[in-house]
């Protein structure tokens, strides 16, 4: 791992890779990597795709494994840190924002579209499990982005909202925010934020929960494991997210297409379900036989590329 500067993956000889950084509108440095073709042309005009990291991972993992595939197909690919997390500026450390985690995306298109090779016109966006939310939200308002690709896709303010399985119930929620107003408290007085216990559990066993497991079996082996990516927020960050919905405004997408990609075992596959049943045409759901949640953030053999690129190709003309 150590002569991969802990990219969890081999870069193709196919490709380049540039480390990269800029500014969002609230003046946090994201640190993003950039890939392009290896035959890539200064003076040429490419597609180009901006990648998301699922939600408490790193540029280092999925997301760049993603951008290493498709660069080979001819897209200019960037990935970043979330703000706050990775790499990327922000303090305190880990902090969690659906505002914050949506401008990373638009912030990435800033990037991205001031590329003088780039086809601003041929913009799209990726995004794995928890961004897959932030990008159609982004998407909702930014009109730049011109089609979404999520995999795997969470519903990270629902997930806060309502719990796995829109299990939570009133009481179990009132009783979660009166937790976090006690923490705020402690927050203020140590100067400290709390943070939340690992969602990949390290040494979880058979006893664990089956979704611990399968986020520990990446986050928490040599599979996915980044020292950044320690799959924990700051505690006081869930409330934002209960209190302000992502995907409230899919039909002003309007006209601009969403692939949605998910494993036929995944536990997620409801929030992809549900997206797609409230978005507006075009729209598609390209289920991977065999596969659960996790599997799509690395498994090349799983993650279904041909119908990524061939998704863009048509969104882009």
């Amino acid at each position: 791992m150590t002569a991969k500067d802990n990219y969890i993956f081999d870069l193709s000889e196919k490709v380049t890779r540039t480390p990269v950084s800029y500014k969002t509108r609230y003046g946090i440095e994201v640190s993003a990597d950039l890939y392009r073709p290896a035959d890539f042309n200064e003076n040429g005009s490419y597609p180009a795709l901006v990648v998301g990291a699922p939600y408490g991972g790193v540029k280092e993992q999925g997301p760049g494994i993603y951008a290493n595939e498709l660069a080979q197909h001819g897209y200019v690919v960037l990935t970043f840190d979330p703000a706050y997390n990775g790499y990327s500026e922000g303090s305190p450390r880990h902090l969690s924002s659906p505002d914050v985690f949506v401008e990373d995306f638009m912030a990435a298109v800033d990037f991205i579209g001031t590329r003088p090779y780039v086809e601003r016109a041929k913009i799209g966006a990726i995004g794995i499990c928890g961004s897959g939310s932030f990008a159609l939200s982004a998407a909702q308002i930014d009109r730049r982005i011109k089609a979404v690709a999520t995999v795997s896709m969470y519903d990270i303010s629902r997930m806060h909202k309502m719990g796995f399985g829109d299990s939570m119930s009133d009481a179990d929620r009132a009783g979660f925010l009166d937790f976090v107003a006690e923490q705020r408290y402690a927050d203020f007085e140590t100067g400290r934020p709390g943070l939340t216990d690992r969602g990949a559990p390290i040494g979880f066993d058979e006893n664990t929960n089956p979704i611990g497991i399968e986020f520990g079996e990446f986050y928490s082996t040599p599979r996915g494991y980044h020292p950044n990516s320690i799959t924990q927020f700051t505690i006081t960050s869930a409330p934002t997210w209960m209190n302000f919905a992502l995907l409230d405004n899919l039909s002003w997408l309007d006209g601009r297409p969403i692939l949605l990609v998910f494993g036929d075992d995944a536990h997620s596959r409801y929030f992809s379900e549900d997206v797609f049943k409230a978005a507006s045409e075009p729209k598609e759901a390209y289920v991977v036989p065999g596969a659960n949640h996790v599997d799509l953030y690395d498994k090349t053999d799983k993650v279904p590329f041909a119908k990524l690129n061939d998704f863009f190709a048509k969104a882009f003309g």
